[in-house]
């Protein structure tokens, strides 16, 4: 007889990030997997979230208090309505030699959150990993989210479903309510002619449960603080449509009176307009590392 090794080639790499949509919102996203084996493979998927060992695994501590690499579980948010946030199609059949299967994910959020995320397993005979797929996406109550540098709050929610009512009062009366901080943090070489970078991401979702479209301006405050301690801005203020992104640059090069046992640390509100108000409180920190 022959041995024949089972072989597989997926269409996307170890994580599926189906990006940010709107909460209560369904979009879809294709994972195609080939066969480039000589035989018919039988396949099952398995989501980490639907495992039966889920609620034993989860009898520990969390890993963003225990690690500092792994900032979020593996399966991260769940929908309150008890419905899985993530769903594949179909979850078991065979693929004939040299042909390829289509699989259908579908992100179903059904309330607001940054760290959704699940695991998808593919098995061959019911027993071989032939590929693991991290699923990430996030959902927001309204078209407009801020992406990048390092998130400063802590990646599990609470279980306690606050009232969107009080939420957006809070947002629409009084002073403006800091949504999220982020840290950009910029390492310059030392002896480079070229500034440290970073860049942040302004987007405005397009999505058939929003009616009106209105654009999303965003403006990033405090110029002369930052402009003082080094930083120099790129597309600070703008104004986007439904579906667009716009970044904002961030460059610093050390003045020449700095002192590298105190480096700069330096805050901005970064403001975004759409629907509603969101403040976003932006810290930037910058430091001279050694070329070695």
């Amino acid at each position: 007889g022959h041995g024949v090794m089972p072989s597989t080639v997926c269409s996307v790499g170890e994580v599926l990030d189906m990006g940010y949509v709107m909460a209560r919102d369904t979009v879809t996203s294709t994972v195609k997997i080939e066969n480039t084996s000589t035989l018919t493979l039988p396949f099952s998927v398995q989501l980490e979230s639907l495992s039966p060992t889920r609620d034993r695994d989860r009898q520990k501590i969390p890993s963003f208090l225990t690690s500092s690499v792994q900032r979020t579980e593996i399966v991260g948010t769940q929908n309150y309505n008890g419905f899985s946030v993530f769903s594949v199609s179909p979850t078991e059949g065979k693929i004939e030699a040299g042909e390829s299967q289509d699989f259908v994910v579908t992100f179903s959020p059904d309330h607001e959150s940054l760290y959704y995320s699940d695991r998808l397993k593919v098995l061959l005979f019911g027993k071989q990993t032939a590929h693991e797929i991290l699923l990430k996406g996030a959902a927001r109550d309204h078209p407009m989210f801020v992406e990048g540098g390092v998130p400063l709050d802590v990646p599990v929610e609470s279980l306690a479903v606050t009232s969107p009512v009080a939420s957006q009062k809070a947002l629409e009366g009084g002073p403006q309510k800091v949504v999220r901080s982020l840290l950009l943090l910029l390492e310059y070489v030392e002896g480079s002619a070229e500034p440290a970078r970073a860049e942040l991401t302004v987007g405005a979702m397009q999505s058939p449960l929003l009616a009106a479209k209105k654009a999303v301006e965003f403006s990033l405050d405090n110029a002369p603080e930052l402009q003082r301690a080094g930083f120099a801005l790129d597309g600070p203020k703008g104004a986007l449509e439904r579906g667009q992104l716009r970044r904002i640059g961030v460059s610093w090069v050390p003045p020449a009176d700095l002192q590298t046992s105190d480096p700069p640390l330096v805050s901005a509100l970064l403001t975004v307009k759409g629907d509603i108000t969101e403040s976003y409180r932006v810290l930037f920190m910058a430091r001279v590392v050694s070329a070695s």
